[in-house]
């Protein structure tokens, strides 16, 4: 998996890292037990693995995506989880990685999952890489200000979001996210 890992482009590698920061510190604030914060943070790196399947064509498309290649790209947990799940070790990351794109409305994908029935370490997932998302600078859009991605997670709470990771996300001090951003910056 390391060497998949080294495979995709430095922008998703450095992204994948800052998850898997973001994510043990959720873990670890909402209570989950060590090792369970330990599959989670491993399934947070490789939580885009599965872009390697997807043709560069779609993933660097400067224009908007056909319907056929937005459900090409809407494959990547899948492929992800099959990458990951060969390895015995890596099973419980491998389920994580295939459920980070499902909301907590049921609206995601690739399976449409709802709720609870969206592993936890997912829904811990899926806050960590919304909220790099939000505090970095993308082609569409600048980045936002920690507590303006902040403001993004709660309105996107019970759509998006389990509630309650997000109200855990919210009760960590922005000094905390600032604090993990500054690691790759310097």
């Amino acid at each position: 998996m390391t060497a998949a890992f080294e495979r995709l482009d430095a922008a998703t590698r450095e992204h994948s890292l800052q998850v898997s920061r973001y994510s043990a510190i959720l873990a670890q604030t909402i209570g989950v037990p060590p090792a369970q914060v330990s599959s989670i943070t491993l399934a947070a790196k490789f939580h885009e693995i599965g872009k390697l399947a997807v043709p560069e064509t779609i993933l660097y498309k400067p224009a908007k995506l056909t319907a056929e290649e937005q459900a090409i790209l809407r494959e990547y947990p899948l492929r992800g989880y099959e990458m990951m799940r060969q390895e015995q070790s890596l099973v419980e990351a491998a389920e994580i990685v295939y459920s980070h794109r499902e909301r907590f409305d049921g609206k995601g994908y690739p399976r449409r999952l709802k709720g609870k029935a969206i592993p936890l370490g997912a829904r811990i997932v899926a806050v960590a890489d919304a909220f790099d998302d939000f505090v970095s600078d993308r082609p569409h859009r600048p980045e936002y200000a920690i507590n303006h991605a902040r403001a993004e997670m709660l309105r996107w709470s019970g759509t998006c979001f389990d509630p309650q990771v997000v109200q855990s996300f919210s009760e960590i001090p922005s000094e905390i996210w600032q604090s993990v951003r500054s690691i790759l910056e310097s």
